[in-house]
């Protein structure tokens, strides 16, 4: 079982949390003018790359609040979840 820290209660076990999806993904800004094909872009493409990752992640079964995590995709390691107010570049 793998470890996540969160951000408010520590590390706690991987069950305790829900994926979000990938982090800093932008609301389009004219959402009306947007066709099925760029709707679908929107809704299911995201990035998918070998390294670090920046994640949006939920601790379901304790404070409930959201984080962003940087995730290495090649080793599923975590390599920081600060809280939301902390900047975070990948």
């Amino acid at each position: 079982m793998q470890l996540i820290t969160c951000p408010w209660c520590g590390p706690r076990e991987e069950i305790e949390f829900s994926y979000g999806g990938q982090a800093h993904v932008p609301y389009p800004a004219d959402p009306s003018a947007l066709d099925d094909e760029a709707w679908a872009r929107f809704v299911f493409f995201r990035d998918n790359p070998k390294g670090p990752f920046t994640e949006r992640w939920v601790h379901t079964a304790g404070c409930r609040r959201w984080f962003t995590a940087v995730r290495d995709t090649r080793t599923h390691r975590f390599l920081g979840t600060p809280r939301m107010s902390t900047e975070l570049t990948s």
